[in-house]
């Protein structure tokens, strides 16, 4: 199904393709979706500036996926390791959209992770496990909007999901364990707080966002939804056709991403790079090496280069500066000023400079 075929009975979601402005937070999200090991993204800025609706939007926008009919862990057919052992021998499959699953801001530890029935597990002698939104957002994205308010336990529980891929839930000395492997997307304000460094420094990425300033840009987005709004399967026509090219863009870039190759020259840079920002750990180094591969496989190419590390390192760095709590995280300035003198930049500028003020003269 194309990304705008409706069902008669669908929710009807703003085309990803139609959103205007904030490319960095667009480009984590895409990077994220390509290469889900890059470890999600943590998106802070202004209210009201797009984020529920860019993340639902993408959500909306991919390609379906092969499930297992009536499987509480959209188990994949495909991989009959990670399936539930009670449909393994029903193994009967149905498309389904992915799975795209918001966090309440109360949501409890039980609520999360599911829960094990201790009493029907002691007199029926089964595993009775009441799956929860980990289980429900498995191989899709889980949001969690003001994730810095979120307890940071919680937090600690849905960052090691979703590094290992795993859910275990223990109760009495039952255990249960499924996949849990999805796209983790944090959003907040920064005015409410941000997360402790550890663990904002295990979400893959940080992108920042701002309103939009421009008057003319304003008026741009104050119209889409009010058109939106007004005619939404008008407006959803009229992006199909983008919408399709991108749905298949990213699905080229998914079989291309193993074939996307990096020089031994680059990665040492970008080691470079962390180690004079004196990042803690080498989380830092193997999500920029990631990031790079997806942003080459997003524009169709089998080889990184320099520019495709300059668009994500911030992206993936500039969270990992900070040491103390009370610090406020760096635009980027910082990351950008000493990856252009480690890659050459620096000096590629000033001598086009030199040569253009010698041609004026």
């Amino acid at each position: 199904m194309s990304p705008t075929a409706l069902a008669p009975n669908r929710r009807l979601v703003f085309p990803f393709t139609a959103i205007v402005g904030q490319e960095e937070m667009k480009l984590a999200l895409l990077l994220n979706v390509i290469d889900p090991k890059i470890g999600g993204v943590m998106i802070m800025g202004d209210r009201g500036t797009g984020k529920s609706t860019t993340i639902r939007a993408l959500a909306d926008l991919l390609p379906e996926i092969d499930v297992v009919a009536d499987d509480p862990f959209n188990s994949d057919p495909n991989e009959p390791d990670e399936m539930n052992s009670d449909n393994a021998q029903t193994r009967v499959s149905v498309k389904k959209k992915v799975p795209m699953v918001d966090l309440p801001l109360g949501a409890t530890e039980d609520r999360v992770c599911g829960t094990i029935d201790i009493e029907k597990a002691l007199s029926e002698g089964v595993k009775a496990f009441e799956p929860g939104l980990l289980a429900k957002a498995n191989r899709g994205i889980l949001y969690v909007d003001e994730v810095n308010l979120l307890d940071d336990h919680l937090v600690d529980v849905l960052l090691d999901s979703a590094a290992s891929g795993w859910n275990t839930v223990e109760r009495e000395g039952i255990s249960i364990r499924h996949p849990a492997r999805f796209v983790l997307v944090g959003s907040g304000n920064p005015e409410e707080g941000e997360l402790r460094p550890q663990l904002l420094d295990r979400f893959g990425m940080h992108a920042e966002i701002r309103t939009v300033k421009e008057p003319a840009l304003r008026v741009e987005i104050v119209e889409q939804r009010a058109d939106f709004d007004q005619n939404p399967q008008e407006f959803l026509h009229k992006y199909q056709t983008d919408q399709e090219a991108m749905q298949e863009k990213i699905v080229m870039a998914q079989e291309l991403l193993p074939k996307v190759e990096m020089d031994y020259d680059q990665r040492v840079k970008i080691s470079q790079v962390c180690s004079e920002l004196d990042v803690d750990g080498l989380r830092g180094d193997i999500v920029t090496n990631r990031a790079a591969k997806a942003i080459a496989a997003l524009e169709g190419r089998n080889e990184v280069t320099v520019d495709d590390i300059r668009r994500v390192i911030t992206l993936c760095l500039r969270h990992r500066l900070r040491k103390d709590p009370l610090e406020s995280i760096d635009s980027g300035s910082k990351v950008e000023k000493v990856f252009s003198r480690i890659f050459g930049l620096e000096a590629a500028s000033q001598a086009n400079s030199v040569a253009t003020a010698n041609g004026l003269r």
